[in-house]
């Protein structure tokens, strides 16, 4: 990107009153260069089945045309209007549990020959009516889009087809997902059953899989469609969202955003977190690390919150705070949802940057300093390049083995376990990337490798991360890992498979954790406040050093912790789960043993250090204070200037960061 893109939705449908020119009046005020739009209005672009009326989304780009605003259009694909629904109800997804009502959003079967049909009509359209204006100057495909457990005759036939596909003929199946047991085995392909009845793990897991390759392919499809128009220089992107926990928190289970991002020319993303005194930036970082190694480049923020929910309402200065943490994690773009409050239906609480009295606010006010922020810096800020030391390993593969074969209490999921070691990392300034098992072709390029719970593998990518430790990479492994293989068939050949020799160590039994604490000489202070929680491995060694054991007195010969030179480089097994601070002072440890645990580490949460490398090869230092206390940090780089207030900056010489502030430092030319 030429710029910076400061933005937010727009829905014009959706206005109580006329006062679209207003709106983009105070757009351009605010510093407001792009608005998103038509992406949830299908039922207003088209009433009556075959009869269109594009008038709202002219308006709106002949509007922002004159107010020198860029507009990227939605396909309006992902909300169907009633009339598709009454007229061909086949449409509507059968999913585990049922049939699916009309009245929701992302209701429909997205493999539905007549859902494609009425959805390729619209788009194209749309793409006609809209290339007529040149300030638009991309297109996001749907959005928010997975699978919506969609699960009827038509995508079990597909199923059965990429069954046949995966393992060739029916008995290399029945062996593969142990179907002898209970009387599953199939005896042809017609007689696959529906995998959403079945007692099988393996196949449900591989069900789930598949359905996440329909997701790929639906925006491989729209992709298609929207390249026979787009003109050079526009882009195409789409709003990638996360595991929901009434805010984005993990690893996606119902789409492949490694494999749903090839047809994307950018990557994008919306991300929504707590705020006020829960605010701590590890979802902007988490899901901004995630999108930005995807395609490892800079992505698109394409929605977040101005005001959101009621408890979302934010303190003075932390939006402000919101927009830079988004920037040092390497997002060219900044959009919220949305501009104005909707008066009614399913989100008219979920705030946008003007209230329901559609009046400049306080809110307007800080985003309006961002926008002159952003106009005035934002050049400097601009596709930031990162070169991260530290990477973390995520698999969809492996959530969905837990969730299948769940731990101990059922719980404690996947994405918890990868974001008590992701927010570890955070909270000691470390920043990485995170991969997928995809990307072992990039394993070289770091110093340490960080892998959660890794449940669910394919023998190729144990052995990559073998490789890598014995190459001289530092290699952490939690519990779990190397069980299964990637039809989530347990490993007969000894745990953890393939990685016995790497790991120095083995372990044929597990348990559920009962009053059970660990004890060591490496990390003695932090293990008294450590107990063992969810499930624990009884770990024995082969040639792996000891660093913590199970403070029991049945449990005490096994090891919990363990440590293993291997080749030229070191692996770290952590045979059960740690409280946070045990896993940040295990992770410390091994960032001092690598080297990585640098200037950054002089500062600790809530104080967060970023880094970037801006187009002009100068290095950019972001200091974030994630409190709502002034705090006094000394400048740990090279001699530069701060961006905000104008003025040189030393190394050592005392940052003040007042509550919720930021200080950002680009370096002077060598």
């Amino acid at each position: 990107m030429d710029r910076f893109l400061f933005g937010a939705a727009y829905y014009d449908e959706y206005m109580p009153v006329e006062r679209l020119e207003e709106d983009m009046r105070l757009m351009r005020e605010a510093g407001i260069n792009v608005i998103r739009i038509a992406e949830s209005t299908w039922a207003t672009q088209e009433p009556v089945s075959g009869e269109f009326d594009f008038s709202h989304v002219e308006r709106v780009l002949e509007a922002a045309g004159r107010y020198d605003i860029s507009v990227i259009v939605g396909t309006p694909t992902y909300a169907i209007p009633p009339w598709l629904a009454s007229q061909n109800p086949e449409i509507l997804a059968v999913t585990e549990r049922g049939k699916e009502k009309y009245g929701a959003r992302q209701n429909m079967d997205i493999t539905s020959p007549a859902y494609r049909y009425y959805a390729e009509r619209i788009i194209r359209k749309l793409m006609e009516c809209v290339q007529r204006y040149s300030n638009v100057i991309g297109f996001q495909l749907d959005n928010e889009t997975k699978h919506y457990h969609t699960s009827g005759p038509n995508v079990q036939r597909l199923f059965v087809r990429y069954l046949k596909k995966t393992f060739g003929d029916v008995e290399e199946m029945n062996r593969e997902f142990g179907f002898s047991y209970w009387s599953n085995r199939v005896d042809a392909w017609e007689n696959v059953p529906d995998p959403t009845g079945s007692i099988n793990g393996s196949f449900r897991a591989e069900f789930e899989k598949f359905r996440r390759q329909l997701v790929t392919e639906f925006l491989e499809w729209q992709s298609g469609i929207v390249r026979e128009y787009i003109r050079q220089g526009q882009f195409i992107t789409h709003n990638l969202d996360f595991e929901w926990r009434n805010y984005t928190y993990g690893v996606q289970a119902e789409a492949d955003h490694k494999k749903a991002v090839q047809c994307l020319d950018i990557a994008g993303c919306d991300i929504y977190h707590l705020t006020q005194s829960k605010l701590t930036g590890k979802e902007i970082a988490f899901g901004g690390d995630l999108v930005r190694s995807l395609k490892r480049r800079s992505y698109f923020v394409l929605e977040t919150q101005a005001q959101g929910h009621v408890n979302w309402t934010p303190y003075d200065g932390q939006l402000r705070l919101h927009a830079f943490s988004h920037i040092a994690s390497g997002a060219a773009a900044l959009m919220y949802w949305h501009w104005h409050s909707i008066h009614n239906s399913f989100e008219t609480y979920w705030k946008g940057i003007l209230s329901h009295d559609l009046k400049p606010n306080r809110i307007y006010r800080e985003i309006s300093g961002i926008g002159a922020d952003m106009a005035r810096i934002g050049p400097s800020l601009i596709n930031l390049k990162k070169k991260n030391r530290a990477a973390l390993l995520v698999s969809n593969e492996s959530l969905t083995g837990l969730r299948e074969f769940p731990l101990p209490g059922g719980e404690t999921t996947y994405n918890d376990v990868v974001r008590r070691y992701y927010d570890a990392l955070y909270e000691l300034n470390v920043e990485c990337d995170i991969l997928f098992p995809e990307d072992a072709e990039y394993f070289e390029q770091y110093e340490l490798l960080v892998v959660p719970v890794l449940y669910s593998a394919p023998t190729k990518l144990l052995t990559a991360l073998s490789d890598f430790a014995e190459r001289g990479g530092h290699l952490v492994a939690a519990f779990r890992s190397g069980f299964a293989n990637e039809f989530l068939t347990v490993r007969h050949e000894g745990q953890p498979a393939v990685l016995q020799k790497c790991l120095g160590i083995r372990y044929d039994e597990f348990t559920q954790p009962d009053d059970v604490w660990l004890a060591d000489q490496v990390y003695a202070a932090a293990a008294k406040e450590c107990s063992a929680t969810v499930f624990m491995e009884l770990v024995e060694t082969e040639g792996a050093d000891v660093l913590a054991h199970y403070d029991h007195p049945f449990w005490g010969r096994y090891a919990a912790v363990t440590e293993h030179a291997f080749g030229k480089g070191m692996a770290t097994y952590v045979a059960c789960l740690t409280t946070p601070a045990y896993t940040k002072e295990i992770l410390k440890r091994v960032l001092e043993q690598t080297g990585i645990w640098g200037i950054e580490q002089q500062a600790a949460f809530p104080v967060i250090i970023r880094n970037g490398v801006n187009e002009t090869g100068r290095k950019v230092h972001f200091y974030l204070n994630y409190s709502e206390k002034e705090i006094r940090q000394p400048y740990l780089h090279g001699d530069g200037k701060e961006l905000l207030k104008e003025e040189s900056v030393k190394n050592g010489q005392t940052l003040v960061l007042e509550a919720w502030g930021i200080r950002i430092v680009v370096e002077s030319e060598a």
